[in-house]
């Protein structure tokens, strides 16, 4: 599985609608309105790297109201849930 942070600047009226259509998207996993330079964040987990740009640029940057977007490939996950779970391994 392959996850990309895709960080979304929208315009200022459309930043809602924006956030609500991509939350909509199959691959999109969840969306963040942010305040400071980027508006909008969405995690996207795809099954191959080939994958992402489908979602970006054929999906996201078509959608009303999305000025620009900046993709990041992230190369490991740390999760909390994850690192709690394994030392939970036998513990009984």
């Amino acid at each position: 599985m392959v996850t990309a942070l895709c960080f979304i600047n929208a315009e200022p009226r459309h930043v809602n609608a924006v956030c609500e259509q991509v939350a909509a998207l199959r691959n999109v996993r969840h969306v963040y309105s942010l305040t400071g330079e980027v508006d909008i964040v969405a995690l996207i987990e795809v099954p191959e790297l080939d994958a992402v740009p489908t979602v970006v640029t054929d999906h996201i940057t078509s959608i009303e109201g999305v000025l620009s977007t900046q993709t990041h490939i992230a190369f490991r996950t740390y999760s909390r849930v994850e690192l709690d779970a394994g030392f939970a391994i036998g513990a009984e």
